[in-house]
C-alpha cells in the first residue's frame, strides 16, 4: 500500500464507523466517502477513486440536491477524475453541469465558479488537441 494510502488508512475506517452510526446517507458519511476518494485519486489509484466519487455523487443529488454545494463539489471531482483517466466524453459534460450549477448557486464571478471553468477550458482544450487559450495553463 502506497505512503499516502498508509496515513489514510482510518479514513476508511471512520468510513465504516459513519456507516454504522448513521444512516449511509447522511452528510458525514457523504463527505467521508467523497474524502477517502480523494484519497485514493491522490495515490493514483483511480480504479478505486472512480466508483466512490460516482456513488458520493449519485447520494448526493438524492440527498441534498443538484445545487447543494456539497453535489457541485463532487461533480466537479467526479469529472477531475474521469478527465485523468482520459475519458474526456464523460468529463465535459460534467463539467459543464457543474459550471451551470455554480453560476446558478454562487454567481459568474465566486473563485469556485472561476476554477470550474477553467477545468472545462482545459479539458475541452486537451479534447480539441490542445489548442486555444487553454493550452497556457
Amino acid at each position: 500500500m502506497p505512503r499516502l494510502l498508509q496515513r489514510f488508512v482510518p479514513s476508511r475506517k471512520r468510513l465504516q464507523h459513519l456507516a454504522q452510526c448513521w444512516a449511509r446517507n447522511h452528510p458525514d458519511t457523504l463527505a467521508s466517502r467523497n474524502n477517502l476518494a480523494g484519497v485514493y485519486e491522490s495515490a493514483g489509484d483511480l480504479a478505486r477513486a472512480t466508483p466512490l466519487y460516482e456513488q458520493t455523487l449519485a447520494d448526493r443529488v438524492r440527498v441534498l440536491g443538484e445545487d447543494h454545494p456539497d453535489t457541485l463539489t463532487s461533480r466537479n471531482n467526479l469529472a477531475y477524475t474521469y478527465k485523468v483517466a482520459g475519458d474526456l466524453g464523460r468529463a465535459i459534460p460534467l463539467y459543464e453541469q457543474t459550471l451551470t450549477g455554480r453560476v446558478r448557486v454562487l454567481g459568474e464571478d465566486h473563485p469556485k465558479t472561476e476554477t470550474v471553468r477553467s477545468d472545462l477550458a482545459v479539458a475541452v482544450a486537451e479534447r480539441d488537441g490542445g489548442a486555444g487559450e487553454a493550452r497556457q495553463s
